[in-house]
């Protein structure tokens, strides 16, 4: 499905020129559920960005379902089906949710009820008018824009640590929400960055990410033992706070 060959990514910053990733190859295949991992400042989101194409590579080339997308920007990409919803989702005075989800492709007229706020865990009869605004709370913001992702069915989804800044009551329904997902598109695949062990369990494969490189890529079961020993990458540990 997604395939990374040699990709390196250089940022300005006000200390000059600064290497974030550096010749990262890396395969996703279609109906897998990632989960990429590792250190604070380890390149994670930076390399979600890079394949979201918020981020352009250095060098190297990115191939989507076998077409070089290397140049391809945000918006192009997205209409090939790559969707990513950020660790702080944007706020819209005067947009409702019902809005936002026809724009990402929710049919109100065949889908009355709403289904994908349902997936959720939210009313539609107490959502579809709200606005999205300062009213909701962190979890509830998360949710919309994973409804929103829903509606538009992607057939790569990016998620960059949904679990920050949202209640455990939230977390818990995300976690449900996520492993619903990856059961209902056998066809996409979802990536997930996280740093929790619960949601780490729902993974097929955990990708791990250090130093602006992919130091470890593997099934679940073989290096989520040694995450939680912090065997894997130094200094680090996945989180149980959830």
């Amino acid at each position: 499905m997604l395939k990374l060959e040699n990709v390196s990514l250089t940022v300005d910053t006000e200390e000059g020129n600064r290497e974030i990733l550096r010749q990262v190859n890396l395969e996703l295949k279609k109906g897998h559920l990632y989960v990429f991992t590792g250190p604070n400042g380890g390149g994670k989101s930076s390399l979600a960005k890079l394949i979201m194409g918020i981020h352009r590579p250095e060098s190297g080339r990115i191939l989507f379902e076998g077409r070089d997308i290397t140049d391809l920007d945000v918006t192009g990409r997205a209409r090939l089906g790559i969707g990513y919803a950020f660790q702080q989702p944007p706020r819209f005075k005067g947009l409702t949710v019902g809005r936002i989800l026809r724009l990402a492709g929710w049919d109100p007229e065949t889908d009355r009820n709403c289904h994908f706020l349902k997936v959720v865990g939210l009313c539609p009869g107490e959502y579809l008018e709200r606005e999205i605004d300062d009213s909701l709370s962190g979890g509830e913001l998360k949710r919309i824009e994973i409804a929103t992702l829903m509606a538009r069915s992607p057939r790569l989804a990016i998620f960059d640590e949904p679990e920050a800044g949202i209640d455990l009551w939230s977390f818990a329904k995300l976690t449900e929400t996520f492993g619903a997902l990856h059961e209902r598109n056998p066809e996409g695949a979802l990536l997930i960055i996280s740093h929790q062990e619960k949601i780490m369990e729902l993974a097929d494969e955990i990708v791990l990410v250090q130093d602006g490189q992919v130091v470890r890529q593997g099934k679940r079961q073989d290096l989520l033992p040694g995450l939680l020993e912090g065997d894997l990458c130094c200094g680090f540990t996945c989180e149980k706070e959830f």
